[in-house]
């Protein structure tokens, strides 16, 4: 089982858009097992008391009741996906263009959204 490591922005997109081709995922990858960080649901909780982000956050806050929790640490949230990643390997689900490329570049790979369908991006090696 392949282990996607989700960050608040892709969260929030999972909650707010419909993404046409979430079932089909599994076929190309294999079999997939979302997981929360600890640090993704702090992140969240906060951002519910940001007016134009408050819909999104409460939603993928209902998300994340569904899927397993991970402990993280770092000194952002960022930095704790990316030190996961180069110690554990793995796919990190976001849609944030600098963490994406952080991520790729210590040789994770990345899930993410384009035009409504869930892509991904192989890491560099």
């Amino acid at each position: 089982m392949v282990k996607i490591v989700c960050d608040s922005s892709f969260l929030m997109i999972l909650a707010s858009k419909r993404i046409k081709n979430i079932s089909s995922v599994e076929t190309e990858i294999g079999a997939l097992e979302y997981v929360v960080p600890d640090m993704v649901v702090k992140e969240l909780e906060g951002l519910v008391h940001d007016d134009k982000k408050k819909s999104s956050a409460q939603n993928a806050l209902r998300i994340t009741q569904s899927f397993p929790k991970i402990s993280i640490s770092g000194k952002s949230v960022d930095d704790a996906l990316v030190l996961y990643v180069e110690k554990n390997g793995g796919i990190v689900a976001t849609i944030d263009a600098k963490l994406k490329t952080r991520i790729k570049q210590s040789g994770g790979s990345v899930l993410s959204v384009s035009n409504d369908k869930i892509i991904l991006e192989p890491g560099k090696l």
